[in-house]
């Protein structure tokens, strides 16, 4: 369900402090969560990159943290510090380093956001010894993701004929598939099988299911479909960023576990990333906008050409199979699934793409399945792509949690 909010409250201030039952606890992690947040917003990155900034910094506070408190398994560093040091000093050091080298121009904000969260830790030698772990950490996971394939040049070709006219807009993230993972050992690890061929029952249900729901003209949409997938335009960290905040918060969870919460989600939706451009670009499947206009191209009668069929939002500058924002959630909501469990309190969320307008769930998978039929309801992507991107996305989380930042075992009593 929706409840709508007053107009002239400002949309990005909503996003970063979504409501929800129960008061605010919120902690270093989540702070600095929602500073990162704010400047990918700001900045309008597009989700690939905002994710692997996510994930460094996260991945920076985790290690911080644990290295004062040992009770998981580190990610890579094995950093080792005294019980005499401040975890909160090290953790929003190593977030605001972590952030300075992704975004140079924000330093000054971010130097005084660092000030306000060491306001908070008394001076002296543990604050002391916190600031210079945090920029161990940071220079740590920095140094680990040097080299890991983000600055790829982009050199996709388009298809066209010697002469012939083509778009000139270029598709976006055709190199975020070749990133070295966090969790996955290749990009192709979970790449799903071919999609359906246009000839099958399957394209046939789904290719004439967003003809007639997800186009701009649409008489059979409900107003809250409508509502559904213009509110799932908005896509990226901020779109499960809120979630976890308020979950992490209702469940109360202390410093150590809120930073392992918040470094699964990330790393576990950032392979998403590449594992769903990877088998993007590998299938290269035409977008409903094409198909339906070409649909006497695919040899099949029952899918017939529609030449000035729109869909319901603009359509994403790269291919169809499988769906991104699938995927993306779907890690997001298994994560915090597998960690805090199902007793879990009602969670909302705002969107920038859709001012005054609050979407709500009680359950986890509520809010990944209406991610996925926000796609079908706008038109971009088919039944069929939705489900295999949340099907990957939980494969990806799954594995996050199998074989990252696992508790550490507590030592057996010997009886004697």
């Amino acid at each position: 369900m929706s409840k709508r909010l007053p107009a002239l409250v400002p949309i990005l201030a909503l996003l970063v402090t979504a409501p929800f039952a129960g008061p605010a606890r919120a902690d270093v992690i989540t702070d600095w969560n929602a500073k990162a947040e704010a400047i990918g917003l700001e900045k309008r990155l597009q989700p690939p990159p905002n994710a692997r900034g996510l994930a460094l910094m996260h991945l920076a506070m985790f290690e911080a943290v644990n290295a004062v408190t040992h009770r998981y398994g580190s990610y890579s560093l094995n950093l080792m510090a005294d019980p005499n040091t401040s975890a909160e000093a090290a953790a929003a050091v190593a977030a605001r380093d972590v952030l300075v080298r992704l975004f140079p121009d924000q330093e000054g904000s971010l130097d005084t956001t660092l000030k306000a969260s060491l306001a908070k830790v008394q001076e002296g030698e543990p604050r002391a010894k916190g600031i210079e772990l945090g920029h161990k950490a940071a220079a740590g996971i920095l140094a680990l993701r040097a080299d890991d394939g983000s600055t790829l040049p982009e050199t996709w070709r388009p298809i066209t004929a010697p002469g012939v006219y083509v778009p000139t807009v270029l598709p976006v993230s055709s190199t975020v598939g070749q990133l070295t993972p966090f969790v996955m050992s290749s990009g192709s690890q979970f790449r799903p099988a071919p999609p359906p061929a246009l000839t099958s029952p399957t394209w046939t249900a789904d290719v004439n299911e967003i003809r007639e729901i997800g186009g701009r003209a649409s008489a059979k949409r409900t107003d809250e479909q409508t509502e559904i997938g213009r509110f799932w335009v908005a896509t990226g960290p901020h779109c499960w960023n809120p979630i976890v905040r308020q979950l992490a918060a209702a469940k109360k969870l202390d410093l150590t576990d809120s930073a392992r919460l918040f470094a699964l989600v990330s790393i576990a939706t950032t392979d998403a990333f590449i594992a769903v451009f990877e088998a993007k670009y590998h299938y290269n499947l035409w977008r409903p906008l094409t198909a339906i206009r070409n649909g006497d191209m695919s040899g099949n009668p029952a899918t017939p050409r529609d030449a000035g069929w729109l869909p319901l939002v603009d359509t994403p500058m790269h291919p169809e199979y499988p769906c991104a924002h699938c995927i993306s959630s779907g890690a997001a909501a298994t994560v915090m699934q597998l960690v805090l469990g199902n007793d879990l309190p009602e969670f909302s969320m705002t969107s920038p793409a859709l001012a005054g307008v609050t979407r709500r769930w009680t359950s986890l998978k509520a809010y990944s399945d209406e991610v996925a039929s926000a796609r079908i309801y706008g038109g971009i992507h088919y039944r069929f792509s939705t489900a295999v991107g949340q099907e990957m996305g939980a494969k990806i989380a799954e594995l996050a949690l199998k074989t990252q930042l696992l508790p550490e075992k507590a030592p057996v009593a010997s009886g004697r």
